[in-house]
């Protein structure tokens, strides 16, 4: 049996919850279908309008510009990721295993695991891969986070930071490996399609990867109990 979710988002993402209405979710879902297909730079509201047949103006009611739309949509994202992980570890009390369940759903572009998300997740999974860094790397990151634009991925972040603080107590750099498994989950897909001699990650025609034994050398190596730990004093 599937499980229909709704993920709710910070409301100063939207000038309009496109949620709440068949031309919103429309927007929404349209835009992921453009965006995964043109890239964000190419991507505009007059493209999206003419695909939904509607107007420019009718977006702008729900999204005040390009860049918020794609905040939305990276944060939807991140908020799907916290509720699989949620979902998959509700009975979980071993935090190396809660730990190993995260690396693998980042790692997987899908669990077949009877969620049903609004939204083409497969899509927005690639759209992420290639354009999350845009939605921070901005002159506005300070001012958006101030708003609390960016708190689905610090929320995630932080949860599974302070598993590996569950695995080793003493580890000096909890968040900082948790953004280094986000990141290079991405960049490392991105290298595996486009730039393979940056990576041994590979990626196949269906899509499936080697991205989940590098993952795990990553954080078991470095969160190992008893492996020797820099000094911040040097």
């Amino acid at each position: 049996m599937s499980t229909t979710i709704k993920v709710e988002l910070n409301n100063k993402l939207y000038i309009r919850d496109p949620e709440l209405t068949e031309l919103g979710r429309v927007i929404v879902r349209e835009s992921i279908k453009l965006i995964d297909e043109l890239g964000f730079e190419h991507f505009t509201f007059k493209k999206l309008a003419i695909s939904i047949s509607s107007t420019e103006a009718s977006i702008y009611r729900y999204f005040e510009n390009k860049h918020k739309l794609l905040l939305y949509l990276v944060s939807w994202y991140w908020n799907w990721l916290d509720y699989r992980l949620s979902y998959h570890t509700h009975n979980v009390t071993n935090a190396t295993e809660k730990l190993e369940i995260f690396l693998k759903i980042l790692a997987e572009s899908q669990l077949h695991d009877g969620l049903n998300p609004q939204a083409d997740v497969q899509a927005l999974s690639r759209i992420v891969i290639l354009e999350a860094s845009k939605a921070y790397l901005t002159k506005e990151v300070d001012s958006n986070n101030k708003e609390g634009l960016f708190q689905d991925y610090k929320s995630i972040c932080h949860k599974m930071a302070l598993v590996v603080l569950e695995i080793n107590p003493v580890y000096l750099f909890p968040h900082a490996l948790i953004t280094t498994l986000f990141e290079a989950t991405r960049k490392h897909l991105f290298f595996a399609q486009h730039l393979p001699s940056l990576t041994e990650v590979q990626v196949n025609e269906s899509g499936e990867n080697t991205l989940l034994p590098f993952l795990h050398h990553l954080a078991f190596s470095a969160i190992a109990p008893g492996a020797d730990l820099p000094s911040l004093n040097r």
